[in-house]
């Protein structure tokens, strides 16, 4: 998987990404991430890439050539059309299946809007999906990147050393993750649940369910419409919300 983060601040994406799980994986080879300035793109020697949005207003509008020219730049090298997506409130709320689905991509470019926002014309010409971590503003598109860059890599083979956990944990099945415990066995008067001493797998694996069933009630019951539950599971959520 490689990535590249159209930005007016380049070094907050190579700081923040280049660390952790992420930074081992582009260590070994298995992303990629560049970070390419917009402002080499501006086409005068200050650098400027902003100005008056028409109609009047508040704030500054990122200029369309800029912009276009750094996704041209990157489609020549690439030699084909990459999936841009635009960090924008106005998109779709990113969601688990959507890293799933981005995941598959070889190359996904990143466009960080900042000031007002972007040309609309230049957002027509490039831009492939729209989409926004949430029903809140922010500065710019680099922090709503970074968080993409994150959801999505984890879904990207080799990424985690774990091959399971990328999947087994909250949002599989539309379900948030069960509860988990480690050493000591009792802390604080609070000791671990019997049935993870057990040793049995089957039992383990029932009790892991049904807690996420549980926790997905108490927490997020609106992912309970779209998760996949059997019929027992149903009618074990049917006997919770009875009481």
């Amino acid at each position: 998987m490689n990535y590249h983060v159209l930005t007016l601040f380049p070094e907050m994406i190579l700081q923040g990404l280049n660390t952790s799980i992420i930074g081992r994986a582009i260590e070994k080879g298995i992303l990629s991430l560049e970070a390419v300035n917009i402002r080499d793109y501006a086409g005068n020697r200050y650098g400027k890439v902003d100005d008056y949005p028409y109609g009047g207003g508040a704030g500054m509008v990122m200029q369309a050539e800029p912009v276009y020219a750094a996704v041209k730049d990157l489609e020549e090298r690439m030699s084909h059309k990459p999936r841009v997506i635009y960090l924008t409130p106005q998109g779709r709320v990113f969601r688990q299946e959507m890293a799933v689905d981005f995941a598959k991509e070889e190359d996904l470019v990143f466009l960080c809007g900042h000031y007002e926002g972007i040309d609309e014309r230049v957002l027509e010409e490039v831009v492939t999906d729209y989409v926004s971590i949430g029903d809140y503003v922010l500065t710019g598109g680099e922090l709503p990147a970074m968080v993409m860059i994150d959801a999505i890599s984890r879904m990207v083979p080799g990424v985690l050393s774990n091959g399971e956990s990328g999947t087994i944990e909250s949002f599989h099945d539309n379900l948030l993750e069960y509860p988990q415990y480690s050493r000591p066995e009792v802390w604080r008067d609070k000791a671990v649940p019997p049935v993870l001493l057990s040793g049995h797998h089957a039992n383990v694996e029932k009790w892991r369910r049904e807690e996420s069933i549980k926790r997905t009630l108490e927490r997020r019951p609106d992912l309970l419409e779209d998760a996949n539950l059997t019929e027992k599971e149903k009618k074990f959520l049917t006997s919770l919300k009875k009481g």
